[in-house]
């Protein structure tokens, strides 16, 4: 069902939800990252600026090409309050975010590269697979079961990464 317009400068945030295409619950998510900020009225209902709008698509193009949300609200924490972010922002922030882009993509051709290997070892063979032991890494500490490489925390790794150079 529509909700009701309103003739006021600030959107509830069923409009902002409804003209933007993004859930409500992603918009209140987006507001404690510190995103975007709202008002309360006198009945703490939250009210949006019209440039919430601008900021909300600013967020998803930002996130479609696989910037994250940190990255995201330190970007717009340069831009000032109030403001609508423009081209020239965009291709500003864009510009800073190329270096990452560009490295991800390499880390990610290199990837697939490795993938095409592993269709004939079937990581039957450990000591060759340039995925889960690069260099026979794994071999150094003895015979039994093997794993992927643990991460800071402790806890095995879920994201491959290209293993340095031969």
């Amino acid at each position: 069902m529509p909700r009701p317009r309103t003739t006021f400068h600030e959107l509830t945030v069923g409009q902002v939800a409804d003209r933007s295409g993004v859930a409500v619950s992603a918009l209140h998510f987006y507001e404690r990252q510190g995103l975007i900020r709202s008002t309360r009225t006198s009945a703490n209902q939250r009210r949006f600026s019209r440039d919430t709008l601008r900021r909300v698509a600013f967020i998803r193009a930002s996130q479609h090409v696989g910037i994250s949300l940190a990255a995201i609200r330190e970007a717009l924490d340069r831009l000032p309050s109030e403001r609508t972010p423009t081209r020239d922002d965009w291709a500003r922030l864009s510009l800073a975010w190329r270096g990452e882009l560009d490295a991800r993509i390499t880390q990610l051709q290199a990837l697939r590269d490795d993938l095409s290997d592993c269709i004939g070892c079937g990581c039957l063979s450990l000591r060759a697979c340039h995925l889960t032991n690069p260099r026979d890494v794994l071999g150094r500490e003895g015979s039994g079961a093997r794993r992927l490489p643990p991460t800071a925390g402790g806890e095995s790794s879920q994201r491959f990464q290209k293993p340095p150079s031969l």
